[in-house]
């Protein structure tokens, strides 16, 4: 019996491998993508990026004005993403089974959010373009509404997992709803809620150098303008922010997990 689910998982995956082949190889004749090309332009892209992108002490010169912007883009993520978690827990809270009015305002909350999840964040900046214009309003509006949508997904999702059982308790001892949500739900569910809050605010930092391209703010601008001036030195120099803050930012982050799981 074993032997015969052994054999049937391995052809499945067999199948399954066959049926990803096929798939690359109709993508690779469609768009006219040669792999063999792709991999040869590696040793050229890699000379080109040790030939041109690097800082020099001219591009350091403006260091200064690359950390505003770093500054500016670290400042909408985290206040995109606390705004966000704020009204992400109301949701989650009337959308949760353990912790819902009724089922008919739960699915609603439900909805909203899977609209707001399912939609990228690099789509709602160009959405609202036509509204803000390239402002930094624009770039924090994108991030809000993408991090609106996940943090309520994932806010339910915990509530379901870690409140249920104390829910039912409190509510056979006759709690009232405001009793069970502020002394047993979010009390219990608060580590949780900070992992993901801390999670959101690294993902964003991230978009956000996307979303400020399409924006015309933040860090995001900051590349553009320098790759688009032809100044490889001072582009390669905001990339080191990028990727300095981002490690910084993870740190921290790393490190605020392990006092409070």
């Amino acid at each position: 019996m074993q032997a015969d689910i052994f054999k049937k998982k391995k052809l499945n995956t067999a199948v399954f491998i066959l049926l990803v082949c096929f798939v690359t190889f109709i993508a690779a004749t469609i768009t006219e993508f040669s792999i063999a090309k792709g991999i040869a332009s590696v040793p050229k892209a890699i000379q080109w990026s040790f030939s041109n992108f690097y800082p020099t002490k001219e591009s350091l010169t403006k260091l200064p004005d690359i950390l505003d912007k770093m500054k500016e883009t670290l400042l909408i993520s985290i206040a995109a993403t606390t705004v966000a978690a704020l009204l992400a827990m109301i949701f989650a809270i009337f959308g949760s089974t353990a912790t819902r009015v009724n089922a008919f305002f739960g699915g609603i909350c439900r909805g909203i959010a899977t609209v707001f999840r399912n939609i990228d964040t690099a789509a709602w900046a160009m959405i609202l373009l036509f509204s803000f214009g390239q402002s930094p309003l624009t770039g924090y509006f994108a991030l809000f509404f993408g991090s609106f949508g996940f943090l309520t997904r994932a806010f339910v999702e915990t509530i379901d997992e870690v409140s249920s059982s104390s829910v039912e308790a409190l509510k056979a001892t006759g709690a009232s709803y405001f009793t069970i949500i502020f002394q047993s739900v979010i009390p219990s569910c608060i580590p949780q809620i900070i992992s993901w809050v801390l999670f959101m605010v690294e993902t964003n930092i991230r978009s956000a150098t996307l979303v400020g391209l399409l924006a015309g703010s933040g860090i995001g601008f900051a590349f553009d303008l320098y790759y688009k001036s032809l100044n490889y030195h001072t582009a390669s120099l905001v990339v080191i922010v990028i990727v300095v803050s981002i490690l910084f930012i993870e740190l921290i982050s790393n490190y605020v997990r392990r006092v409070i799981l």
